[in-house]
């Protein structure tokens, strides 16, 4: 049906509703001899008198009061959900959906929602741990996060962390009567504990730079996992060297149950991005949950 068709519809059931062209025309924010003439249109065109017009009031004809007990409440279910809608925009409720993985989740994404959550609890946060280079925009998610050098040009990027530095790390139980690497190369000759990224299906290759010099090394070893966490788990235990965020390793570090490695091949890498698609139609919840995410040096 043609929009102007529409506006007829709206126009007959507020003058049937208020049993009034003045107070119809009121409410519309059109001239009395307006709504009167789009009436007369509407009838003629559905070939039936829907309303019966006095000096002094106007009531539905039969067919009227048909028309519009059948209509009416459509136009009052329309007007529901459009309120509903602008209750969405203007107020922060809803799911939030982020993938990330368990590190990020766990060092800068729950931190900062658990102060947040208690204040906005009509604010749904999901977190899908996920290793993958997952397309967020395929797969519903609102945001995902990666260092910010992973983070694609046509995304929107907000830092949610400081510079971060990772660590190749062993116990001393491990390294007893081994030659500790004194180069990434050096690793080809340990048992290193791997990660398996989903999205390539191989193992992620350790990364380091030194001097100007930039090395991937695709070490081997008994052991994989899909979850950094289990990694640290292995290295604590034993089972070879590890490859993780600095700050996951640091407790491991200070109380001797690991030993750090090559740490002068080990850089600052540009610090975890939350990112997502675009600015446009972002909810009240998004913009909440984006603020609180924010990384600020004072903090």
């Amino acid at each position: 049906m043609a929009r102007e068709n529409l506006n007829d519809l709206v126009a007959f059931v507020t003058v049937a509703r208020e049993r009034s062209f003045t107070r119809a025309a009121a409410k519309l924010g059109v001239s009395q001899s307006a709504l009167s003439h789009t009436i007369r249109l509407l009838e003629t065109r559905l070939g039936v008198r829907l309303l019966t017009r006095t000096t002094r009031s106007v009531s539905p004809t039969e067919a009227g009061e048909r028309f519009f007990q059948n209509i009416a409440p459509h136009f009052e279910e329309i007007d529901a959900e459009l309120q509903a809608l602008s209750a969405v925009r203007d107020k922060p409720s809803g799911t939030v959906r982020i993938t990330a993985a368990d590190y990020t989740i766990n060092f800068l994404l729950w931190p900062k929602l658990d102060k947040l959550l208690p204040q906005y609890p009509d604010i749904k946060v999901e977190m899908v741990v996920d290793y993958g280079l997952t397309d967020i925009v395929a797969e519903r998610f609102d945001a995902g996060v990666r260092l910010g050098e992973q983070v694609a040009k046509d995304m929107i990027s907000v830092r949610i962390g400081p510079d971060v530095r990772f660590a190749v790390v062993g116990a001393p139980a491990y390294l007893r009567g081994r030659e500790p690497p004194r180069t990434p190369q050096d690793l080809l000759g340990h048992a290193c504990i791997n990660l398996r990224l989903p999205t390539y299906g191989a193992y992620y290759a350790w990364e380091f730079e030194k001097d100007g010099q930039e090395l991937r090394v695709r070490v081997d070893g008994q052991l994989a996992f899909n979850s950094i966490h289990n990694i640290l788990d292995a290295a604590v235990a034993g089972h070879g060297l590890g490859y993780m965020p600095e700050e996951l390793a640091q407790p491991y570090l200070a109380d001797g149950r690991l030993v750090r490695l090559l740490e002068d091949w080990c850089p600052y890498w540009d610090g975890y991005h939350l990112y997502y698609p675009s600015r446009r139609q972002a909810l009240p919840a998004f913009r909440v949950v984006v603020d609180a995410l924010r990384y600020r040096p004072e903090d």
